[in-house]
């Protein structure tokens, strides 16, 4: 894009400045449709005024308008309204993260449980294999004992019995 097209589009999309801007109190005893049109007006349902938002503070002060009766952006909604709705969804919103946190911290907890299960029932099966080869050779000694007893024993080499001599 050229430099002289650049200029062109920038004077283009760039608003035009308000010589005059229309100052909020020329809206009082209108509609709120009417006030609200413009975003820094605030209008006061009581005394059916638009008065200019107070762009320093965040809620306006009472002295102006009281909550219950302040409309700002859309006249459906008041500041009080609009105040326990936000309280509301931002206390959900907290209470909705706290529970994934307890969540996983308890799913990490349970994650080791079995961990420490599992070594255990290694250690148990373990400790019973080992006991298992224990009566097994002793009863294999018992068995060999018995056999010898009654001249049952097996030999070591079943072949020397062939040898002559």
């Amino acid at each position: 894009m050229s430099q002289r097209a650049w200029a062109s589009w920038v004077r283009a999309t760039r608003p035009l400045p308000l010589l005059f801007p229309e100052a909020c109190s020329q809206n009082t005893n209108r509609t709120c449709e009417e006030c609200l049109k413009n975003v820094s007006c605030l209008w006061c349902n009581a005394n059916k005024a638009c008065l200019d938002y107070p762009v320093t503070r965040i809620l306006p002060p009472s002295s102006l308008c009281t909550l219950s009766s302040a409309r700002w952006g859309v006249c459906w909604v008041n500041f009080e309204a609009l105040i326990i709705t936000l309280s509301v969804v931002g206390g959900a919103v907290l209470l909705a993260l706290a529970a994934c946190c307890c969540a996983c911290c308890c799913r990490r907890k349970r994650s080791r449980k079995p961990d420490k299960e599992e070594e255990k029932a290694a250690r148990e099966r373990e400790e019973r294999r080992v006991r298992q080869e224990e009566r097994r050779a002793e009863m294999k000694s018992r068995h060999d004992e018995i056999r010898k007893k009654y001249g049952l024993f097996k030999e070591e080499n079943p072949y020397a019995r062939f040898e002559n001599n």
